[in-house]
């Protein structure tokens, strides 16, 4: 008897990494504490309601604050946060260096005087003014120049449901947007920029959605057009490969003939240069016709798993939703880490900074929630897409190791979807952790990269560039890893670590194959993403050609071709991931099944022909016999 274990594609269901589970919802209740504390402790006021330089919330009555003066104020009926300076923003500590006060309403207009802000506080009831200075005394206090704002004061509007005053001109973060866009040193040339943007918005929008189109209907037609798609790839590689070495050479021959006229050091140089450029070119060469050798007969199998993807895209058509809810529940766990985030940079106690003003700082071991709030930003947004992974795998899974297509669950994605919740959540939790354990410290090496940028020395920058560039390979390789192991989950139903070893020993024993779909499948991809952005680009360019609201329309383009690019991106990510599962399911079918009666496959027609005539070819070379040599039996 054999001694490994047998695959028994879904026979068996079972909970799997249960402490994992626990683990993982001791962790989100931790989540849940920290914005519940930080609510509590009058964060959530503060950064809805606003708060002014003195600790006192605006809109309600406050209490005292130990030496600060203008503190436990009763600002009821001023609702409203205004800096006296809102333009002097700080790019360091990314924050306003100013005065801010608690006022009834902002200025509509712009104030040019202080007769102006007199006026203003005495029709509207809205002192601009710092406490201690009545309206009446604007004009005459010397004290005025410092205690008012900083004049002309610009037209401000709140800002919905956070109760600051906010200028309606945006040229007065021209410098912070500045700062932020380097290649832009004109402030006139931001203020086209984003016009060109606000006049073109509906064309962006009808771009984005044409980008989403084009995406959709490449995931139907690129099964039709795979084959033809892999062998103009397979030529226009040779072919350059043939010219670029060719080029070398006739360029080398060329400069030796002319540096044998003019024998200087600098020809010299040139000509050794070029010799090892044309050698290197083709080795280069050499080497990438010998991969193709021994790759043409596996990108065969490439084109049959794409081919068989786009049956399961026809099969499943919710699979093309999944990106979407994916994005939806992302962009809801996203908005939630930033409220908290929020929350948590007004929590604590109220402290005098050396200006005489309050600040709110966490104090003992409270101030270490921040790192925890990160960690669970990682964790948790990989275990989102760690679901989207098993429940893709588990759709594909049933649809694969299903022999009468017709039998399929009514919505195998739903199915795939309960039994991630029923069975498979601490699977998911133990592999999205593993991906955070290597994605945190690349994140401190890069901060710390960032930091020492300038300061550090040419050996220091180069070993953080190459820790940086390990972890990524690491994580790239152990994100492939998870794929498959959830893939493995959900044939089996085993632990995540039995199913990375069982997954990691198949991937292993079909190492070129797994070679000549990431190198030729994940190129075709790429193509496809190409194609994409570019359709949709120069869509963008004859639609923006013909705009004259606005002078530069560059902005808007690039708007949607990344927007472009990030839709494509998620489409064929999900294609991508498709292919990679039904080339685990063939692999496990062909070791495991033979096509004899008993063992038959479960494959589909194109990947039984590919098998066949992959044993046919054995056959004629001498190599196939017994086993290997049967006919393959019909599903």
């Amino acid at each position: 008897k054999s001694s490994k274990r047998e695959w028994k594609p879904l026979e068996d269901h079972s909970c799997t990494d249960v402490p994992w589970l626990l683990l993982f919802i001791l962790f989100c209740i931790g989540m849940g504490f920290i914005c519940g504390f930080s609510i509590a402790t009058g964060a959530a006021a503060r950064l809805l309601s606003g708060y002014d330089s003195y600790g006192n919330i605006c809109g309600q009555k406050n209490v005292k604050v130990e030496g600060i003066i203008n503190s436990g104020l009763d600002l009821t009926h001023k609702k409203y946060v205004f800096f006296l300076d809102p333009c002097n923003i700080d790019l360091v500590h990314q924050r306003i260096k100013s005065l801010a006060l608690c006022v009834s309403a902002c200025p509509r207009k712009e104030l040019k005087t202080l007769a102006d802000i007199q006026k203003f506080a005495e029709t509207n009831g809205s002192s601009l003014c710092s406490y201690e200075l009545q309206p009446s005394e604007y004009t005459t206090d010397p004290r005025a120049a410092k205690l008012c704002p900083k004049y002309p004061v610009p037209e401000s509007a709140p800002i919905p449901f956070f109760h600051r005053c906010a200028p309606v001109n945006i040229s007065c973060y021209a410098k912070f947007a500045e700062a932020l866009i380097t290649f832009v040193s004109d402030s006139s040339v931001l203020h086209r920029l984003i016009s060109g943007v606000m006049t073109s918005k509906e064309i962006i929008m009808g771009l984005c959605l044409l980008s989403l189109v084009l995406s959709m209907i490449l995931m139907v037609i690129i099964r039709y057009i795979s084959r033809v798609l892999v062998w103009i790839l397979t030529i226009l590689v040779i072919l350059g490969s043939l010219g670029g070495t060719g080029v070398l050479w006739w360029l080398y021959a060329k400069q030796r003939i002319s540096a044998s006229a003019v024998e200087t050091q600098i020809a010299k140089d040139n000509l050794q240069a070029l010799l090892i450029y044309a050698i290197s070119a083709t080795v280069f060469t050499v080497i990438l016709f010998l991969i193709m050798l021994i790759m043409r007969k596996r990108v065969a199998l490439t084109i049959a798993l794409f081919h068989v993807a786009g049956k399961v895209f026809i099969h499943l058509p919710l699979l093309v939703f999944q990106p979407f809810w994916t994005f939806f529940v992302l962009i809801l766990f996203w908005t939630y880490w930033i409220t908290v985030l929020l929350f948590l940079g007004t929590t604590g106690s109220p402290v005098p900074n050396e200006e005489g003003f309050v600040e709110f700082r966490m104090v003992g071991p409270l101030k270490y929630m921040w790192w925890y709030h990160v960690v669970g930003l990682i964790w948790i947004s990989e275990f989102i897409l760690a679901c989207q992974q098993m429940t893709v795998a588990g759709a594909v899974v049933t649809y694969y190791f299903t022999r009468e297509k017709r039998n399929l669950p009514f919505t195998p994605i739903l199915a795939s979807v309960n039994r991630l919740v029923c069975y498979h959540l601490g699977t998911v939790a133990k592999g999205s952790f593993i991906i955070t354990l290597v994605k945190i410290p690349r994140m401190i090496l890069m901060y710390i990269h960032t930091q020492l940028k300038g300061k550090e020395n040419a050996c220091a920058r180069c070993m953080l560039k190459a820790c940086i560039c390990c972890l990524w390979c690491l994580e790239k390789c152990l994100t492939y890893l998870n794929q498959n192991a959830y893939t493995a989950t959900a044939i089996n139903s085993t632990n995540f670590c039995t199913s990375a070893k069982d997954a990691f020993v198949i991937l292993v024993e079909n190492a070129l194959r797994v070679a000549a779909i990431n190198t030729v499948g994940d190129f075709m991809l790429f193509l496809g993403k190409v194609l994409i952005v570019c359709s949709t680009g120069l869509a963008g360019i004859m639609l923006l050609n013909y705009q004259r609201d606005y002078t530069i329309w560059v902005l808007p383009l690039i708007i949607v071709c990344l927007f472009a690019f990030l839709v494509a991106h998620c489409f064929l990510s999900i294609y991508e991931m498709v292919v990679d599962v039904l080339f685990l399911c063939f692999a496990i079918d062909t070791k495991y099944n033979d096509g004899s009666p008993g063992k038959e496959f479960y494959m589909d027609k194109v990947l039984m022909e590919f098998v066949e005539n992959s044993r046919k070819s054995m056959k004629e070379a001498g190599r196939g016999g017994g086993a290997e040599g049967r006919e393959l039996k019909p599903m």
